[in-house]
């Protein structure tokens, strides 16, 4: 496979700063956190090797990450050291240090020639990004590597839903879900004199940080890493493939990949997903298209979302519709009203809710059927839908692996009518689409799932 250039719409000049002679070229890694499938990686590599230097990557570490807590970094961490070792295999350093990702992207590049940053879409990531190009003293690109088209690419505004966005992304997908192949780094970094954290401890670095240890790591179900996710991935098409189609939503299989946290941490690329799903057998052709629909369509989506929605994390967020709706019914009587702390504990007359919530806490997954029922509960249960907005995405956030995502923050506002069409009207939902536990009883084992969970909590 011949090596090619990045394609220029994953690129983007974030300052206008001219190349500076530096000692090296730094990859600002925070997004896309893996060495390969990786095109902002590989930019650098090509820049570097233009120069005649080598490549540095950096990773900023902080205590206080929004919203994350050990149970992440545990996963996170997992995946940097296999990532660090993978990278020095290649001949490339990559330093890790405490502090704001913006700081350590600026202290490294006081040395480069050019700064190389991945993408993220959320607030936070965008302000991080926008400080590192404003300060630095040489040309800071961004390299878009973690969605298959370059969300630009699709639209320049908010889709209102998947059919919208759909056929815009099937046009250029044939340009953007092609083979990759990784260039060589011709000049190795690692003997550059850089501190960094030693990831051979990873015990020792959790046990040094300041973290919120209230949730647990869940490493008996979800291990970080590249190398974890293409296992658990290759198990997925050998022998579940041939079930998606009939039991993706069914709960109480597992026929399902698994790997929304692997793709949240950027552990894995969705372009490598995609590729390894279209060379699987044909027979299964109907399971393909399904799962590139959720992984492509439904992912992009939410990518849409978070990047041209900016109080994605807010009531605000929805629709005006949905908020006129949602406000004409607030004052509806509720049979049932739970506090943050009883739904977390588990502690409603559900049993079927109370296991969705007993799968998030003791794995850090829910299944996707079981998502949706769970956040439509919390509205019904909530005094009123601004406050079962704000406790749907704090419990998401808090316990989920893959929380803190665009898809989590585009599931948790599509409970309340994001993406989605006006129903029929019932009471505390309006024209919210509702679920009921006797549709759970209708269309799947049910009673199958909460025994497995049960199973997974022991």
């Amino acid at each position: 496979m011949a090596l090619q250039p990045v394609q220029p719409a994953r690129i983007q000049q974030l300052n206008d700063h001219e190349p500076k002679k530096g000692l090296y070229v730094l990859y600002w890694m925070q997004q896309s956190q893996r060495s390969e499938y990786n095109h902002a990686l590989e930019y650098a590599v090509q820049q570097a090797n233009a120069f005649g230097q080598g490549v540095v990557v950096g990773f900023g570490l902080m205590d206080a990450y929004p919203e994350a807590n050990l149970r992440h970094y545990a996963f996170m961490f997992e995946g940097l050291h296999e990532t660090q070792a993978s990278l020095a295999e290649q001949g490339i350093k990559m330093v890790i240090r405490r502090g704001a990702p913006a700081d350590v992207a600026l202290k490294l590049g006081r040395e480069a020639s050019l700064i190389v940053c991945d993408r993220g879409y959320l607030g936070h990531q965008k302000i991080w990004r926008s400080q590192v190009a404003c300060s630095a003293p040489c040309p800071v690109v961004q390299v878009e590597s973690d969605a298959v088209v370059p969300v630009e690419v699709v639209s320049n505004k908010a889709e209102y839903a998947a059919r919208t966005i759909r056929p815009k992304i099937y046009k250029h997908l044939n340009d953007y879900l092609i083979p990759f192949k990784s260039g060589v780094a011709e000049k190795s970094s690692l003997d550059l004199k850089i501190s960094s954290l030693d990831l051979n401890k990873v015990g020792a670095v959790l046990n040094k940080s300041s973290l919120d240890s209230s949730v647990a790591p869940a490493t008996r179900f979800f291990k970080g890493g590249t190398s974890q996710g293409k296992a658990r991935f290759d198990k997925f098409i050998n022998e579940q493939l041939y079930h998606y189609v009939e039991n993706r939503n069914q709960p109480q299989f597992d026929d399902i990949s698994h790997m929304s946290p692997y793709l949240h941490f950027g552990q894995i690329s969705p372009i490598y997903l995609a590729l390894q799903i279209k060379v699987a057998d044909s027979r299964f052709k109907e399971a393909q298209e399904a799962y590139l629909e959720e992984l492509i369509v439904r992912r992009e989506l939410a990518m849409n979302f978070v990047n041209y929605s900016p109080n994605y994390d807010t009531y605000a967020c929805l629709p005006q519709w949905a908020q006129k709706t949602l406000n004409q019914h607030q004052k509806d009587k509720r049979e049932y009203v739970y506090s943050r702390s009883r739904l977390e504990n588990a502690q409603t007359h559900d049993e079927y809710w109370n296991a969705a919530m007993r799968e998030m806490k003791t794995t850090g997954f829910m299944h996707n059927y079981m998502r949706m029922y769970w956040g439509k509960k919390i509205l019904e249960w909530s005094k009123t839908p601004q406050e079962a907005f704000r406790t749907t995405l704090a419990i998401n956030n808090k316990y989920f692996l893959d929380g803190r995502d665009p898809s989590s923050y585009a599931g948790v506002a599509w409970v309340f009518g994001m993406h989605d069409r006006a129903w029929f009207e019932r009471p505390i939902f309006g024209k919210i689409r509702y679920m009921a536990a006797s549709g759970l009883e209708r269309k799947c084992d049910i009673r199958g799932y909460v025994q497995k969970v049960d199973s997974l909590a022991r």
